[in-house]
């Protein structure tokens, strides 16, 4: 079976969903929250192994990839209409995202208000990613 993925649209999917993200994890969003929630403190960004550069554009491929991935959920399910294309994404994000992140909190240690916190950021990202995907096939 062969399907069409609008290539230049999983990359404006992923362009729009890393800037939201950009967004949601700023100072103007809700970046000090997010923080706090996950215990950061100024000591502990200087002991990440990555710089943020780095880290930025390891995450924009992994959304890149996230991206396409949804998009070949999107033309399988021939979500051709912005409903259609919303309900795609939600789906993949309660069967597979709220359901990878929850091990954070169920196995890690996490708080539940992280995991809510980056569930909602997920839940939007991805209904972000899908409604360009599934209108602009």
């Amino acid at each position: 079976m062969e399907l069409s993925i609008n290539y230049l649209a999983v990359l404006i999917a992923a362009v729009a969903s890393f800037a939201f993200g950009a967004l949601w994890h700023s100072p103007l969003g809700f970046g000090a929250h997010w923080q706090k929630l996950m215990e950061f403190t100024p000591e502990s960004f200087k002991k990440m192994p990555l710089t943020p550069v780095q880290a930025m554009l390891i995450g924009f491929i992994v959304t890149v990839l996230f991206s396409y991935v949804l998009g070949y959920f999107v033309v399988l399910a021939n979500a051709a209409t912005f409903a259609a294309a919303l309900s795609v994404g939600f789906w993949v994000w309660l069967g597979f995202v709220a359901t990878t992140l929850a091990g954070g909190w169920l196995w890690e240690g996490k708080s539940i208000k992280l995991f809510l916190f980056n569930a909602a950021y997920q839940l939007i990202s991805i209904e972000i990613m899908a409604a360009v995907l599934g209108l602009w096939r």
